[in-house]
């Protein structure tokens, strides 16, 4: 008898745990279709930003820290705004996608473009005065010059973000956006011949550089025009409507707090590079500094596919009503992010002096980087857990609540930390980047915390209220604004 209810007890253990498997297997391919596509197109379109400072390191030094200077505090604070702003587009596509309220996401699209249109508008003085910005903060004359000059070229660069970004959640959000990996790696692929023949065939210099940029990043807007406005998006553009601009304030509300939740993540770096120029040698530190800040940014691309993954299975989920199952997607989207963190913490520190010589000849340079590479690799590490858990914010609509996080973790811990350890020890660079690596630690625990103690239950509740607070009937969408117009 005792052998039979063993037996019976094995059985029901093993049906268990092959059921899990195949629970893990079905979600890890549900995850795996968003994020490779996600990571391959934001790593291609990051690439982009690294190729061209390569190309610039190789030109000159002091090119090669204005760019840095640019591409990590103006940039990266533009970018930042309009990548936080344009996540309510990918709550919202998610959550009305699960729903089954596909028309609205074209509408969402839409109202997207108008804010991020005139909010980056409203910020194209922070390029036009480059130049007197950087010396304001205090950075070396030459330095701030070589940065203003780069600035205006980064300015038909930016405006791609006011799409390419939104369009990527939009299709994203209905696991459409393999078509954005493919148009990502074409973009990628022509932006080294791109570069190597306006810089060096046609003896172009720096502009040769920026015009490279800004051609292969308008390649891949044009061909996500194409797609969306082509007719491969059926059920989701109903076409260009005057519904875009009803409910606007509330939309503007949701990307504000999604603006502050990314910016405060990506401003971060931004004034850590800011802290490394007043320190001794700027422009090896800044340099130095920058090119750690981009490896570890280049690899966060990947970290960014899990985020947008997160977003868009906790939306989805949510958009159902399915409680149980946004918990369960958590847990796999954790473990698959954390092993491949692993590999590349290993990675970076295998090989982290030989990282320096992409982008530099100067020995000095890539002395400082490979003094740095330790703190790079646990940066990676960190990298695989906080963006997952941003992710399911974003996908939950909590993005108020991790700018709180942000703010106390990043600017009221790792920066003062930084730059107590940076200015009054002998750490320099090194202890400016314990800072942030004791802010991002500080953050990765308290979401975790909040994620444990979030009511999922509760979330499907305010999912369906949100929904239902911005649904408008199939036929309301089908005025062209030209008609009204």
């Amino acid at each position: 008898m005792d052998d039979e209810i063993n037996t019976k007890l094995l059985r029901h253990e093993e049906e268990e745990e092959g059921d899990l498997k195949q629970r893990i297997w079905t979600e890890s391919k549900k995850i795996w279709r968003v994020a490779l596509p996600g990571v391959i197109s934001r790593f291609c379109a990051f690439g982009t930003i690294i190729v061209t400072q390569s190309f610039i390191g190789h030109v000159n030094d002091i090119d090669l820290a204005g760019y840095a200077l640019v591409q990590s505090l103006s940039v990266r604070f533009v970018n930042g705004i309009l990548l936080g702003m344009s996540s309510a587009t990918e709550t919202l596509c998610g959550q009305a996608f699960g729903a089954g309220q596909h028309h609205m996401m074209g509408i969402y699209l839409q109202r997207s473009w108008i804010v991020d249109l005139i909010t980056l508008t409203v910020l194209l003085p922070i390029f036009i005065f480059g130049s007197q910005i950087f010396k304001l903060v205090g950075e070396e004359e030459s330095i701030a010059n070589s940065g203003g000059y780069i600035s205006l070229w980064f300015i038909p660069f930016v405006y791609n973000f006011v799409f390419s970004l939104t369009i990527q959640m939009f299709l994203q959000a209905q696991l459409k956006n393999m078509i954005i990996a493919w148009l990502s790696a074409f973009q990628f692929a022509i932006h080294i011949p791109l570069s190597f023949l306006f810089v060096y065939k046609l003896n172009m210099g720096i502009a040769g550089a920026m015009i490279a940029l800004s051609m292969s990043s308008w390649v891949l807007v044009i061909g996500e025009f194409i797609y969306v406005f082509g007719g491969w998006c059926p059920h989701s553009w109903k076409g260009f409507t005057v519904a875009a601009f009803k409910d606007l304030v509330p939309v503007v509300k949701l990307s504000l707090s999604s603006g502050v939740m990314v910016c405060l993540e990506l401003w971060y770096n931004a004034v850590l590079v800011l802290l490394a120029g007043y320190t001794a040698n700027a422009e090896v530190a800044i340099s130095a500094f920058s090119i750690c800040l981009n490896v570890n940014a280049w690899e966060f691309m990947i970290s960014l596919g899990f985020l947008g993954a997160a977003c868009v299975r906790v939306a989805n989920e949510l958009g159902r009503g399915n409680a149980k199952a946004v918990r369960f997607s958590i847990q796999v989207l954790l473990g698959t992010s954390i092993v491949i963190g692993v590999f590349f913490f290993v990675l970076c520190l295998v090989f982290g002096k030989k990282l320096a010589y992409l982008f530099t000849d100067d020995d000095r340079v890539a002395d400082t980087v490979s003094d740095l590479s330790l703190l790079l690799s646990f940066s990676v590490l960190l990298n695989s857990i906080y963006p997952v858990l941003s992710g399911v914010a974003v996908g939950a609509g909590l993005q108020s609540v991790v700018a709180i996080v942000n703010l106390v973790c990043f600017y009221l811990i790792g920066i003062p930390l930084g730059a107590l350890l940076g200015y009054l020890t002998s750490l320099e660079v090194k202890g400016i980047w314990i800072g942030m690596i004791g802010g991002v630690l500080t953050q990765t625990i308290t979401l975790v915390y909040m994620t444990w103690r979030t009511d999922w239950d509760d979330q499907v509740k305010k999912a369906s209220e949100r929904l239902t607070r911005f649904y408008l009937k199939s036929d309301e969408t089908t005025e062209q604004v030209t008609n009204e117009l």
